[in-house]
């Protein structure tokens, strides 16, 4: 089994009182984070027109099963945090497990969206040019992220983490 199979580092019965505590912080720093994370991951992949598609849109993450959410709007040159608003322009939501399982490409989006484990909400159009960016996305960065946060699965070895 490589790192890529192995399950989400965090235990279920933790993930309850995790959410509480996460659920209670200020959302903006976690927005900063997640925006950092797509402008080194996403950001230099994505074409001109997607770029101009994304300008100045709120796109909301929500992982469902820890009650928090990431807030980010593309502007000009990259990702930036945004602070939360009523209705963003696309929200994408689903449990950490799903979102670890989608970015380590485990799981297709769309077999995620049609079992209801993946919610798209907001302008159709930019949920299309969002997926579209995320199929077309090379891991890279993110992959490289992903093995060093291999050690820390129930599973993993040390030599996993190579």
């Amino acid at each position: 089994m490589t790192w890529r199979q192995r399950p989400l580092p965090l235990l279920p019965p933790l993930l309850p009182p995790l959410g509480s505590v996460l659920s209670r912080l200020p959302a903006y720093p976690g927005s900063w984070l997640f925006a950092r994370m797509l402008n080194a991951s996403l950001a230099p992949q994505l074409a001109a027109d997607t770029k101009a598609g994304l300008e100045g849109k709120l796109l909301r993450l929500r992982v469902s099963n820890l009650g928090i959410a990431f807030d980010v709007s593309w502007r000009k040159t990259g990702f930036a945090p945004s602070a939360p608003q009523a209705t963003p322009d696309l929200a994408i939501a689903a449990s950490l497990h799903d979102l670890w399982l989608l970015a380590r490409r485990e799981e297709d989006p769309d077999s995620l969206f049609f079992r209801r484990r993946l919610v798209l909400e907001g302008d159709t159009e930019l949920g299309l040019l969002f997926k579209n960016a995320i199929d077309a996305f090379e891991l890279g960065a993110l992959d490289l992220f992903l093995r060093r946060l291999a050690p820390f699965s129930r599973h993993a070895t040390p030599k996993d983490a190579a």
